[in-house]
């Protein structure tokens, strides 16, 4: 590597200010920059790192990813060991100097955590997302935020001594799907150039990464980036030894067993910090949901107890740096606040109370602390399937321990069935095993049930997973990774940082149901409460709070927001023309995305049945040989609470392509009220697969995250057969030619066809796409039956990224309006790639800290009528007005406002009666969302239709004749535990007249 340098002086005056941009940079001295230095004098002077030293990390994905890898860290512990250096990342992707947009005010500033880390020195990676905007603006910002940062004192020790990095050259990779980088390279030319002006007049260290890495490209034999800007592990490791040697001005430790230890540590480190600074669950910890059920305290207590954690690894860095070892001793971790269920019977407060109702029905559920579990055998028992169907349990928790929880399902194409399991849920917990994981299951006799079970990968909150190119991509919120098993043993042993940003604030909402769709992107949904600030190398970073559904391409690396469901979005599916379908879990909607504008490629959604159940946590259109006609192209829904198990429909197609869904006998239903039904997929078999998720509580916000009656141990894939008909014939897909794969995307099976898809998106561009245009002339674009064989192979080009625009012209003329509308899709998608639109949308009720509610207590005795307006508290679960006063037959005129994303009543019940009322609504079930959850008992005073967000109503009543307390309360399902007040009725003056009964409105 060359000589690097920090240039002191250079001989006048006049050469300072010709060569400003390089001047007291920390450089290499490759021949441009020779050019630009060579003409004065220079002296040598590494960075001076002091023992004690406390470093930080701030920036872009640059920094945010370099945690994941360690090597730079690692580099500086060796040169320095026994200066006892610290390091805290606090990277974020899609941050720039002068904006770094968090989900929550709670979460501190910039300069709160460089405080908390004592900081003296920062490493800023700045420049990449500020690169597409105003260099001139760039530069200013740059500036006040150094002056700002000299002016501060993180450490007590005075101002910190700041790194400035240039951002990395775009490395051209060749590669077709992905920019050459020659518009980007121009940019960050010119912004490096910048920087370095400014590092000069600052008088702070510069190290020129741009310039540095297109010579690291230069000499290596392999990609360092996955993408052109994006670091792959090995480019991690090459700069990070040329920033040590740049800092340091001499050559790095070289790589070694010994420091590949002292790696593992740092990585273990950072794996505690990340889950310190960027801790799951955020909404929790820092937002609006931080002050329900004691989850503050709760969770601040595990950010101590994490800092800790960190600390003590910090210990066994610098003694194997030192060429000694340690073990990490925890053992000064503070404990954990130890949590109380709320989860009570009797006449306490209730939560989740429909399950309750069910378990006391049932005799389950003796004690809050007694909850009965039946057996994976024994819940068949209580399961009512339709007719022709019987169910057997395929896997369980008693033999396979590593599939508690199950999330999402899938069937590789090898024909397996693959669990994401997360028991850690709702997040990992300090001091306890992380063992969330993808978890291979196999039936290797026949005989419909596992008996082999593989770990693929351990992987924290595994919320949604699809194959891809030979490997898995999967979430672990706020990243994505893409693993692969290159050795064929079955476990994961190259894991590839896919895109970060993605957000974890509330993983009860994170990315989920990954789908790799028949266009080639990985659709996935998230809900609310997210602020995702995902870096692409097509623009600067996508930054949305928008719920909905989003879209990957791994091949392109586009990313894009794809169309909006809301609260809490969940559920995925195509149909075998690409119908795209996507369900919401809180409310249980269900619609169709259908293309709006295909000049702007926008998209939007129709209502495509009405619903009856929710929660939805996945739907499923399904397809199968063996299950019967009856049951083809069936849309089924997945539902948890109230209603557990699997509702139906017909979809009817017009010839607009707009599909509608009408509903039909269940497919399943349990009377177990432990049954939470997750997901589904058709095995290889043509069996229905369903993933039950088991656990006596599923709410998230009406129980403390370390409610100890979350249930970590159990979980069931159940298997769903007909009857009389014989199993679907096994297909060979894995390792299959070329030839053969593309004849089985005529399968009559839409899973089958998938996974051909999916394997031939590991196979190469070339040969697919020539065989793919020589099977196409077998095919006549005139015959109705070829219709979906050719959108097959349009589809095989859209997946490689290749246009055939002769093949798009001959099916937007097809006889078949199936073929004619997916074909309209893939043309909107190849009219133009647009960059995907950044986002600033940040509502203020998802990105400021949730006040306390406002807890009103409201005297309206005085008044001639009692008007008064009770506002549902958005994203709260609560009533603003916990009580109001008013006397004995006093006219009252009650408004109910519904600002939030949930639907909300409002009933006024007898006194003592509330806990009655909220279980009759319960037992509505189905039948609650015709009647607006109101019960038919004389128990209930006066009543609101159930009212979607924006929505308000006024009663006009008079109040009771006889005093005493009338509770009022929310009975949407899930609701009424928290969503309480009080009307409080007073006697009325004997001297006043009875008032007048106004009209009801």
């Amino acid at each position: 590597m060359p000589e690097c340098f920090k240039i002191k002086s250079l001989s006048s005056p006049e050469q300072g200010r010709s060569v400003r941009g390089i001047i007291r940079a920390v450089v290499p001295v490759f021949p441009l920059l020779w050019l630009l230095i060579s003409s004065g004098s220079i002296r040598a002077e590494p960075f001076g790192f002091e023992p004690g030293d406390r470093i930080s990390y701030i920036g872009n994905a640059l920094a945010d990813r370099k945690q994941h890898d360690g090597w730079l860290e690692t580099y500086l512990h060796a040169a320095h060991p026994h200066h006892e250096l610290v390091f805290r990342n606090f990277g974020f992707s899609g941050d720039q100097v002068h904006h770094r947009p968090r989900a929550h005010t709670g979460f501190g500033d910039a300069d709160s955590h460089l405080s908390r880390a004592e900081t003296t020195v920062i490493f800023a990676f700045f420049g990449y997302n500020e690169s597409f905007d105003d260099p001139d603006l760039f530069a200013n910002r740059l500036i006040e935020w150094i002056d700002h940062t000299l002016r501060q004192n993180y450490s007590g020790d005075g101002p910190p001594r700041i790194v400035l990095f240039s951002p990395i050259a775009h490395e051209n990779l060749g590669d077709p799907s992905l920019p050459d980088g020659t518009d980007n390279n121009r940019r960050l030319a010119a912004l490096t150039h910048a920087m370095a002006n400014i590092a000069q007049e600052k008088d702070v260290t510069f190290v020129d990464l741009f310039h540095g890495t297109q010579a690291l490209y230069r000499e290596s034999d392999q990609p360092l980036t996955i993408n052109g800007v994006h670091l792959s592990s090995e480019g991690n490791r090459r700069v990070g030894r040329f920033i040590t040697q740049a800092l340091l001005g001499g050559r790095p430790p070289a790589d070694s067993a010994e420091l590949e230890e002292l790696r593992q540590t740092v990585l273990d480190k950072n794996w505690h910090y990340f889950n310190r600074y960027r801790a799951s669950s955020g909404n929790d910890v820092w937002g609006g949901r931080s002050n329900l059920h004691g989850n503050y305290e709760t969770l601040q207590q595990e950010l101590k107890m994490l800092d800790v954690m960190t600390d003590n690894r910090d210990q066994r860095i610098w003694t194997l740096a030192q060429g000694s070892d340690i073990e990490v001793d925890d053992a000064n971790v503070p404990p954990p606040i130890q949590v109380e269920t709320n989860y009570r019977t009797g006449e306490d407060i209730v939560v989740d109370r429909q399950a309750l109702a069910q378990a006391i029905e049932f005799g389950t559920l003796q004690d809050a602390k007694d909850v009965r579990i039946l057996s994976g055998e024994e819940a068949i028992g209580r399961m009512q399937l339709a007719h022709g169907l019987k169910a057997n349990l395929f896997a369980c928790e008693q033999r396979f321990p590593e599939i508690a929880n199950p999330v999402q399902l899938q069937v590789d194409t090898k024909g397996r069935i693959w669990v994401a399991a997360w028991p850690t849920y709702p997040k990992w917990e300090p001091l306890k095993e992380m063992n969330d994981a993808l978890v291979i299951l196999q039936d290797t006799t026949g005989d419909g049930v596992a008996d082999e079970s593989t770990v693929f990968a351990y992987i924290n909150n595994p919320t949604g997973f699809e194959f891809w190119n030979d490997g898995v991509i999967v979430v672990s919120a706020p990243n994505i990774w893409f693993l692969r098993d290159t050795t064929g043993d079955d476990k994961a042993d190259e894991k590839i940082l896919l895109m970060t940003g993605i957000d974890s604030a509330d993983t009860h909402h994170s990315a989920n149901n990954l789908v790799y769709g028949p266009d080639g992107y990985i659709y996935y949904q998230r809900g609310v409460f997210h602020l995702h600030n995902v870096e692409t190398p097509w623009a600067k970073s996508h930054e949305s709070t928008q719920p909905g559904l989003y879209r990957l391409n791994p091949r392109t690396h586009r990313f894009a927001f794809h169309v909006g469901n809301t609260p809490n979005s969940h559920g995925i599916s195509f149909d075998r023309w690409g119908y795209h379908f996507i369900t919401d879990a809180t409310s249980g909607s269900a619609f169709q995305v259908v293309l709006e504008d295909a000049n702007e490629l926008r998209f939007n959604t129709r209502r495509l049945l009405q619903h009856t159940v929710r929660p939805v946590p996945g739907n499923q259109v399904l397809s199968s040989a063996h299950l019967g006609e009856r049951f083809e192209n069936n849309f089924l829904i997945y539902n948890v609470i109230g209603f557990l198990g699997i509702k139906r429909y017909e979809l009817r197609y017009d010839d607009d392509g707009h599909v509608t869904g009408h509903e039909l006998d269940d497919l399943l239903i349990s009377s177990d009220p432990n049954f939470r039904p997750t997901h589904g997929v058709v095995g290889a078999d043509g069996a229905l697969y369903v993933s039950d998720w088991h656990n006596p509580i599923i709410g998230h916000m009406q129980h403390n995250l370390r409610d100890p009656m979350r249930d970590h141990t159990h979980g069931r894939i159940y298997r769903i057969t007909a009857e009389d008909n014989p199993l679907q014939e096994p297909v060979s897909i894995h390792g299959e030619p070329v030839d053969k794969l593309l004849d089985l995307l005529r399968h009559p099976v839409d899973g089958v066809r998938h996974r051909v898809r999916i394997e031939l998106s590991a196979r190469d561009t070339a040969e697919v796409i020539s065989a793919a245009q020589e099977w196409l002339t077998r095919y006549n674009p005139s015959a109705e039956e070829h219709a979906h064989p050719m959108l097959e192979i349009l589809w095989l080009h859209q997946q490689h990224n290749v246009t055939n625009k002769k093949l798009l012209q001959a099916l937007l003329e097809s006889p078949v309006g199936h073929a004619r509308h997916a074909a309209r899709r893939v043309a909107a998608f190849w009219s133009g790639q647009p960059t995907p639109r950044t986002e600033h949308d940040l509502d203020d009720h998802l990105t400021q800290t949730a006040e306390e509610a406002l807890n009103l207590k409201i005297d309206l005795t005085e008044l001639e009528v009692a008007e008064i307006t009770i506002a549902a508290v958005v994203e709260r679960m609560l009533f603003d007005v916990v009580e109001f006063k008013v006397k004995a037959g006093q006219p009252v005129s009650l408004t109910l406002v519904n600002p939030d994303f949930m639907p909300h009543n409002l009933l006024i019940v007898k006194p003592g009666t509330i806990e009655n009322v909220a279980a009759r609504a319960i037992d509505l079930g189905a039948e609650g969302f015709a009647r607006h959850f109101v019960p038919d008992t004389g128990d209930v005073l006066h009543a609101t239709r159930m009212l979607k967000q924006g929505e308000k109503q006024t009663l006009e009543f008079n109040a009771p004749a006889e005093a005493g307390d009338y509770p009022y309360v929310c009975t949407f399902p899930g609701h009424a535990q928290l969503m309480r007040g009080l009307m409080k009725v007073v006697e009325s003056s004997p001297l006043l007249p009875p008032a007048p009964i106004p009209h009801s409105q």
